[in-house]
């Protein structure tokens, strides 16, 4: 043991450790807070040197302070600041107090060690605590329980513009309001009774005579033994703050959208005035008002989500925000708004949220979209009124031209009766007086004759009555024909440029038909174009999708486009609309006909076709055209051949017309050209001579008053299989053809023929299988 006895039972209750060790610094006493303090099990710090209780890097030098100490003829010292080692190699403060006994010729040091670490934590801490009050920018003031200042920091001097030396023994009173001072003992005395107060919010007094608003914690100031001798008063200005929130109020006050904030209980704890006007409560009914009663819709997934639930469920916990880089459509959300009295409105909503300290705030934009609602159904109304207008005009159009493509059928008809009297009556003058004065007379006649039959074909292609011999052809083999005559008849001033696109499909149309399309055109192109310019003629496939094919007439699917293109003078839109109507022409009197684009419509609609303008003033026009593709392979156009000295070799011809002019000078090519010509004028006439008579040829009208030419050819064939049928007409349609093309059984000659046309026919029928 290091002790014994009674004075070593009194060194092992001591509160400090007592190390005694000789002048050669070997210890011969210590007590039991020594080995503690230094971590030594008891009793093995007795014989140990005492400089195995001091750092590494001192203990060099202590011998030699030790011996200076005692040969200096040592004196107590007291508290010295020095630093130990514990066994285990640490280092700890410790404060020492060391004193000096002689016995014989033996000196020996005692001392005295207290462990310093606590104090000095103490005292740092304490340091601490009082840089933080002085550099607080709060005011931090502590008084006593008689409300007299203590301590004044410099935050409080800063807040109350009193200096520290004027208020330290003065009353807290000078700086609370005499109105407030009541209730600020109301504060202090709840502090004394019930210990901290928290968070309030209050007015004080600066030394200028200002009231400032403050926010103001209080709690009791205690001594060591823990009984309070006052209270310490934190107190922030939120003057600022206060401001700022007003200027917030104020902006979402004047927000156009109704805004809400939406703590995560689901109730609402922020409103502005639009809310206000939009739910048709007071703003106080408002704050704390459960979001289902407002929106019973819930808010939108992309921001917040309400649980199912009563009106009392609160939002789940908000991780997710409104993203800025989202379309609009996607931020916002459409749901339903219940006003005060139950009234509901369509709103859009769109959320945020918002971390403040007192948890997340979903901030909710609700804007009533009623008028838009309105103004969008109005538009609906008004677009649909303006397509049913569009549709009604397009209509009206359409029947516009079928109504002047039936009166053209009908003119068309007895037009080219006339028009085949005159034409052959001026032939036979030609023939019969060759060379004479008579005969150029008539050929003036018969040229006349074939402008006026041109002009019929015009009108009948336009009214989509004349017969058409469709095949399936390459529309690039047209284009390229018509190219080579055009390049010599639009004039060195067009420049004529054509782009065709290989592996065209096919279309089923009438060659001759669409060479005249692009002709009418080309020369439309011409005239818009007096001072020069460019044409450009190109093909293309194109699928046609349903959106499209609504809108033009069309049915969806492949087609060929044909597109001419002029840089000429343009047209304006009252132009465009009245382009395809027959005689419309902006041209001087005696220089146009008006049935160019009129022929161009009427072929290809009935094609199966579309064709569109878009022209501008200045700057040229376009015609776009669309004709079905079919997957039939193009044929190649038989060659014609002359009709010089075809006769009749007196095959007997039953020759049927009601029109007396026209059937007497059929008649008379007939006989001319070595035919025997029975003439009937109406179909009963026609069946009497065709029971009396054997018949190999037919040749009747299509159209007659009683009965019609194919009801004729079917009453005789009953009776004789082997006659030959050959119609004649200027109007065939619709007795003959099947959507204007003629069938392949069915043998047609135009009205007005020529003698020579009239003889290739009979020839060609006669020559014909049975």
């Amino acid at each position: 043991m290091e002790s014994a006895g009674i004075p070593g039972l009194l060194l092992d209750t001591a509160p400090d450790a007592i190390v005694v060790s000789r002048a050669d610094g070997l210890i011969t006493l210590a007590n039991r807070r020594a080995h503690d303090m230094f971590g030594y099990p008891a009793g093995e710090l007795v014989g140990r040197s005492v400089d195995d209780l001091v750092p590494d890097d001192v203990r060099d030098r202590h011998p030699e302070q030790r011996a200076a100490y005692i040969d200096g003829g040592p004196t107590p010292l007291r508290r010295l600041p020095l630093r130990g080692k514990r066994r285990d190699g640490s280092v700890f403060p410790v404060e020492v107090s060391l004193s000096a006994v002689t016995a014989g010729d033996e000196t020996y040091v005692t001392a005295v060690l207290r462990d310093d670490t606590a104090q000095r934590e103490a005292a740092r801490t304490r340091a601490l605590l009082a840089s933080v009050v002085q550099s607080s920018h709060d005011a931090i003031v502590t008084t006593d329980l008689d409300g007299v200042v203590l301590s004044w920091n410099p935050g409080a001097e800063m807040l109350y513009g009193h200096p520290a030396s004027d208020m330290v023994g003065k009353s807290i009173d000078a700086i609370i309001p005499v109105e407030r001072r009541g209730d600020e003992e109301q504060v202090r005395l709840l502090v004394r009774l019930g210990g901290r107060v928290d968070r309030y919010r209050s007015i004080r007094l600066t030394a200028k005579g200002e009231m400032i608003a403050v926010s103001t914690l209080i709690s009791p100031l205690l001594d060591e033994h823990g009984t309070m001798i006052g209270t310490t008063t934190i107190t922030r200005d939120i003057s600022d703050r206060e401001r700022a929130e007003a200027r917030v109020q104020a902006i979402l006050d004047a927000a156009p959208d109704a805004m809400l904030g939406v703590a995560e209980s689901g109730e609402v704890v922020l409103v502005n005035a639009e809310a206000e006007r939009l739910f048709d409560h007071p703003r106080y009914d408002l704050l704390h008002m459960p979001l289902p009663v407002l929106l019973p819709d819930g808010l939108p997934p992309v921001s917040a989500v309400l649980r199912t639930g009563g009106d009392s469920t609160p939002l789940d916990t908000v991780r997710a925000t409104a993203d800025p880089a989202q379309p609009a459509d996607q931020r916002w959300a459409k749901r339903r708004a219940v006003r005060r009295g139950g009234a509901e409105i369509p709103v859009d909503i769109a959320c945020s949220s918002l971390h403040t300290d007192s948890g997340v705030v979903v901030v909710v934009v609700v804007r009533d979209i009623t008028e838009r609602l309105a103004a969008e159904k109005e538009r609906r109304r008004l677009r649909e009124e303006a397509d049913r207008q569009r549709l009604e005009a397009r209509m009206q159009q359409a029947q516009r031209l079928e109504s002047l493509g039936q009166l053209a059928g009908g003119i068309a008809h007895d037009f080219n009766n006339l028009l085949a009297v005159i034409l052959n009556y001026a032939s036979f003058i030609v023939e019969d007086a060759a060379g004479t004065p008579p005969a150029a007379d008539a050929e003036q006649i018969a040229r006349a004759a074939r402008r006026g039959s041109d002009l019929t074909h015009q009108l009948l292609a336009f009214a989509r009555r004349e017969v058409i011999r469709p095949r399936p052809l390459n529309l690039n083999v047209v284009v390229t024909e018509v190219h080579q005559m055009l390049e010599r008849s639009l004039g060195e001033h067009i420049a004529l440029t054509v782009r065709t696109t290989a592996g065209l499909p096919s279309v089923m149309a009438d060659p001759g038909q669409l060479e005249q399309v692009l002709v009418n055109l080309a020369v439309n192109a011409r005239d818009a174009m007096p001072t020069g310019g460019r044409l450009t003629i190109d093909t293309a496939p194109v699928r046609v999708d349903g959106e499209y094919a609504g809108r033009i007439a069309l049915t969806p699917g492949n087609y060929v486009r044909l597109r001419v293109s002029d840089t000429g003078t343009g047209m304006p839109q009252e132009v465009i609309d009245k382009a395809f109507e027959p005689f419309f022409t902006t041209k001087p009197s005696g220089q146009g006909t008006g049935l160019g684009l009129a022929t161009v419509y009427g072929i290809i609609t009935q094609a199966g076709g579309t064709v569109q303008i878009y022209s501008e003033s200045g700057i040229g026009t376009t015609f776009t055209i669309l004709l079905p593709a079919t997957e039939a392979e193009a044929q190649a156009a038989a060659p014609e051949e002359s009709a010089a000295g075809l006769t009749g070799h007196g095959a007997t011809v039953l020759v049927v017309e009601d029109e007396a002019a026209l059937r007497e000078v059929t008649s008379r090519i007939l006989r001319r050209g070595g035919y025997t010509v029975l003439v009937a004028s109406s179909g009963d006439e026609a069946l009497r001579l065709a029971a009396e008579n054997e018949v190999d040829v037919l040749l009747t009208d299509v159209i007659m008053p009683g009965m019609l030419g194919r009801d004729l050819a079917t009453a005789i064939l009953r009776g004789s299989p082997g006659t030959k049928v050959l119609f004649m007409s200027g109007y065939a349609q619709p007795v003959l053809t099947t959507h204007g093309t003629l069938s392949a059984d069915v043998h047609l000659l135009e009205k007005p023929f020529t003698s020579a046309e009239l003889m290739r026919a009979l020839h060609d029928e006669l020559q014909a299988r049975p």
